[in-house]
């Protein structure tokens, strides 16, 4: 599908909508730093960043947020829900150096009749009130029309009388929000195309939920119909099952309709990183554009077809999006996906040293083990029976823990043909350990990198006693690095994954002191 290429407006409701999912909740410093990227960084149009009086604390981070907008010209861009409350809204948003509402309204007869308990005479008198005060105070105002999807295919005379009363009164975007997430492709294309129609002098936003998996979809029906502003989170937070994805609205919109957008999407990936970290929220391995598999080619017939000539490839390429793509060892891996990982590490083998390895990983991934490129270099030493990545190795360990306790860890380590013992203490077992392998490795110009993630799983129906996985993802001076460890206890696990990231670093970096 292709339509003439025209701009669309993005409006992320992250810092407002998005915080409405189960447990989140950002602090003032964390909706900065996530309001600034979006607008210098990733380049939206607009943000959506609370909703007003809930909180001083959400006082202070509309303040600050607004404060930093002015001083960079970006004060117009920033929004903030309001109530039909006639001042208190506007009051307090006025407070914070605002200059934008998004009022919220009773789109549907049924919330404005069961939910305020009042006729839609009465409740537009209230909008209006609301509203000239706004406009007198000087802020630009936005209306959103709660729960217009049902109000549109339940009462749609209620949702005609209510824009006619307000059409003229200098409101600058009308939002039309599938509040519940009920509506499909069709019925966004055949009711915004009749709000168009109707009202073809006002700016409609479309805010879609993904209730039913149709968010994208919708949002691309909107746009068909005549919509020019779409509203997305990052991540696809929202309550329930969210709302669209910013991630695949900009993408589909580019690639699948020609739109033109503001927006650089080189930024997704690193913002959808702050997103998640900040919101706790993990995204989906699998998740589009922003997952950690999607640039992943695991069959090694489809590693084969890059290598002869990029067959397997689309426009959907990682580079886009400043990731690379990658190829998967397990039991499915053939030559390709081998000597694509190889490559990747700059190792060259043999072709009979090449197919010992890749019997070692089929096996590994027939006993469900995952194999990342970074454990290529140790399954290549164990089978060739090589020393190059063991320069280090753990003698001995104790980590001694307790309630209201400072961690401990006592080492003693062997470096090349040298030991050393030494003890560190720290916020928990893993953390003393790392205090103590750095004095050691002081003296050799070399300290562990920091962890940008840190995951512990055991297969699920296991018992106490089962083997723990250990996943670090290391920030290696910006290149993120993941080793990974089984042990039965879990402190250990970590223990031993970050031996092999020190191992396969000191091998790179080729200490001549040792």
């Amino acid at each position: 599908m292709s339509t003439n290429s025209s701009p669309i407006q993005l409006m992320d409701t992250t810092l407002r909508d998005g915080e409405q999912t189960q447990g989140v909740s950002f602090t003032p410093t964390e909706k900065i730093n996530i309001a600034k990227a979006l607008l210098q960084s990733l380049r939206v149009d607009r943000i959506e960043i609370a909703s007003a009086r809930v909180s001083e604390g959400e006082k202070e981070a509309v303040t600050n947020i607004n404060q930093w907008a002015k001083q960079e010209g970006y004060n117009g861009c920033v929004e903030v829900l309001g109530f039909v409350d006639h001042t208190k809204s506007v009051d307090w948003i006025l407070e914070t150096g605002g200059e934008v509402i998004n009022l919220l309204t009773k789109g549907s007869e049924k919330h404005c009749r069961e939910q305020l308990g009042k006729t839609l005479a009465e409740h537009t008198s209230d909008i209006l009130q609301t509203v000239h005060y706004a406009q007198e105070k000087g802020l630009k105002v936005n209306v959103y029309l709660e729960d217009w999807s049902n109000g549109y295919q339940n009462s749609p005379d209620y949702v005609y009388a209510l824009m006619d009363n307000l059409r003229h009164t200098g409101i600058n975007h009308f939002m039309l929000p599938d509040t519940l997430g009920v509506l499909s492709p069709d019925d966004v294309f055949t009711y915004l195309s009749d709000m168009c129609h109707r009202y073809p002098e006002l700016q409609f936003d479309f805010h879609p939920h993904n209730d039913y998996g149709l968010a994208t979809a919708n949002v691309m029906a909107a746009v068909r119909a005549g919509v020019s502003s779409i509203h997305c989170t990052i991540n696809c937070l929202g309550e329930r099952a969210g709302n669209a994805s910013l991630a695949e609205v900009a993408v589909v919109l580019r690639d699948k309709m020609n739109k033109e957008l503001s927006i650089d999407e080189s930024y997704i990936v690193r913002l959808s990183n702050m997103v998640e970290n900040f919101s706790g929220k993990r995204v989906a391995a699998n998740a589009p554009i922003i997952g950690a598999d999607v640039f992943t080619q695991t069959a090694g017939i489809h590693a084969d077809g890059d290598q002869k000539g990029g067959l397997y490839k689309t426009k959907l390429g990682p580079e886009r999006f400043s990731r690379i793509r990658s190829y998967a060892l397990g039991k499915m891996s053939g030559k390709a996906s081998l000597k694509k990982n190889l490559e990747q590490l700059d190792l060259d083998l043999s072709e009979e040293n090449q197919k010992k390895v890749l019997e070692r990983i089929v096996s590994l991934g027939d006993s469900k083990q995952t194999i990342t490129t970074d454990d290529l270099p140790f399954i290549i030493a164990d089978v060739l029976e090589t020393k190059d990545y063991q320069h280090i190795k753990l003698l001995n360990c104790s980590v001694t823990s307790g309630l209201d306790l400072e961690s401990t860890a006592s080492i003693r380590i062997k470096v090349k043909a040298t030991t050393h013992i030494a003890s560190g203490s720290g916020n928990g077992g893993f953390d003393a350990f790392i205090v103590a392998i750095n004095k050691v490795m002081a003296a050799y110009q070399y300290t562990v990198p920091s962890l940008f993630d840190y995951e512990v799983r055991i297969p699920r129906g296991g018992h106490t006693n089962a083997l723990t996985e250990c996943v670090i993802t290391w920030d290696c001076d910006g290149e993120l690095r993941k080793t990974r460890a089984v042990h039965s206890n879990q402190v250990f696990a970590g223990i031993l994954a970050t031996l092999k990231l020190v191992n396969m670093q000191l091998h790179e970096l080729n200490l001549k002191s040792m």
